[in-house]
């Protein structure tokens, strides 16, 4: 099990890594992780699970499965969150309190967990936040509780790149009873930069002060590749290569609160002349080319703090200069004229007005993967026609054309997506265009990196940082 100090400790892409290297040696491997709270979420068998899970499986060679993480929290507020249990979102559980819902869900979550230790060599579990949190202990189903119930070999990772990383280690230590320190094998420095002699005698002394050993120091790694399982974390703009790409773009994506699938931008960081930018400003879409609003979790709530940060004004202005704008999913939603909401699911709002749509909020949600192929496109998204694309879509709303004005442009059939006249704003409900091989040769001339490959990476990172014996000891 790997633990993490804080949230961004480096707890996903550690099991991620795990996960790929147990399976690299012929071990049949399984993610797991109890409970997790994110609007970034992919399709499976069953229903939806968390990406980080969902990219877990794939490196352990796994078909995904909701048992991998039976418990899902989609924020919608700061103080509410969408429950999914076992792949389906489940409205009385998402009514109840907090704390209320832990005696609901801990049968699933062991249930799932007992399966998937029957049917696998190895199961990698992944923690949330910190196994310390002792306003929440009584009430955990993710750390410590799953820990002892798989009598687990746990990882501590900590982020020693923001400082005070041995007190962290020292802290969670300090304050896990006595039963849960002795699952404790190993202490991990995750973001490491510098010389790994310097930290001498900081390892000794924990040590003797905990029992436990600092088993890895992994050095700082910008680029591997995973996206980031919660929010903008890294969002310092991606640089263009200068000259070494077919293109130089500036790719701005508004990152509204309730932002979700953000992961599904990954790949844009990597492709030689393209420069992302998470906006949050009027200011941070200037000199962009493509403006994108991506997928949200509550849709008219992201609308609302659009248009308080006057991002509204500066989108239509992008759109009025003939500039190319892009919603996918809950971008296609607010460039629409209006949220029509009778059911008390998302809100009523106006729209930006871009594309002559309605989005109706229905109480069944659409969770589907979904292979099509775009029809006529045209102006900036015109190199999209005739390609093919495998997609996943997640959604509440259903969308239509507003019947008293002139109809827009379908790009995509089954009311997937739509264009304005001019071709420079484009609205689709699929999930997954930058993470298609065919779609980013067509709008980039690149290919984008494999799956494969940043799965390898990461674990031939832990293997090569790791002490010698320590992973084979953690399965033994």
């Amino acid at each position: 099990m790997v633990l993490g100090t804080t949230s961004g400790a480096g707890k996903s892409w550690l099991t991620t890594a795990l996960c790929r290297r147990y399976a690299d040696r012929g071990l049949k491997v399984a993610p797991f992780k109890a409970q997790n709270m994110s609007n970034n979420a992919r399709v499976v068998a069953g229903g939806e699970i968390g990406s980080a899970q969902y990219f877990q499986s794939l490196a352990a060679r796994a078909v995904p499965d909701v048992r991998m993480n039976p418990v899902l929290l989609k924020p919608e507020h700061d103080t509410a969150s969408q429950v999914v249990l076992m792949g389906r979102v489940d409205t009385v559980l998402t009514r109840l309190p907090w704390r209320e819902r832990s005696a609901h869900v801990w049968p699933h979550v062991a249930s799932a967990l007992d399966q998937l230790r029957a049917e696998n060599d190895v199961v990698v579990i992944e923690g949330a936040g910190s196994p310390a949190e002792i306003n929440l202990s009584a009430s955990d189903i993710v750390n410590m509780r799953v820990a002892r119930h798989a009598a687990a070999r746990c990882l501590l990772v900590t982020d020693i790149d923001r400082g005070g990383a041995f007190a962290h280690l020292y802290g969670t230590w300090a304050l896990l009873p006595e039963a849960d320190r002795a699952l404790l094998r190993g202490f991990v420095l995750n973001k490491f930069r510098g010389d790994a002699r310097l930290l001498a005698p900081a390892p000794r002394m924990l040590q003797e002060l905990t029992g436990v050993p600092t088993v890895a120091t992994l050095p700082m790694w910008w680029r591997h590749g995973l996206p980031e399982e919660d929010g903008v974390f890294d969002d310092r703009p991606s640089a263009a290569s200068a000259g070494t790409g077919p293109l130089q773009r500036t790719v701005a994506v508004v990152a509204y609160p309730r932002i979700s699938n953000l992961d599904e931008y990954q790949p844009l960081k990597n492709i030689d002349g393209v420069r992302l930018v998470w906006a949050r400003s009027p200011a941070d879409l200037h000199g962009a080319d493509w403006v994108v609003l991506p997928g949200s979790k509550h849709t008219s709530g992201d609308l609302a703090w659009l248009r308080a940060q006057g991002l509204d004004a500066a989108i239509a202005g992008h759109a009025a200069r003939g500039l190319p704008v892009l919603g996918i999913c809950g971008g296609l939603q607010m460039l629409g004229e209006a949220l029509v909401d009778t059911h008390g699911i998302d809100g009523n709002a106006p729209g930006l007005g871009l594309l002559p749509l309605v989005t109706r909020f229905e109480p069944e949600k659409t969770v589907r993967h979904t292979q099509t192929c775009f029809g006529e496109v045209r102006g900036a998204w015109s190199a999209l026609s005739g390609i093919g694309m495998a997609g996943y879509e997640i959604h509440q709303g259903q969308t239509l054309p507003r019947p008293d004005l002139p109809a827009p442009l379908a790009v995509l059939p089954a009311g997937l997506g739509w264009q304005n006249e001019t071709g420079n704003v484009m609205g689709i409900y699929l999930h997954g265009l930058f993470e298609d091989a065919a779609a980013m040769a067509a709008l980039f001339g690149a290919g984008i990196r494999t799956l494969d490959s940043v799965f390898d990476g990461l674990a031939a990172h832990a293997e090569q940082h790791f002490d010698a014996g320590v992973l084979d000891a953690l399965i033994a």
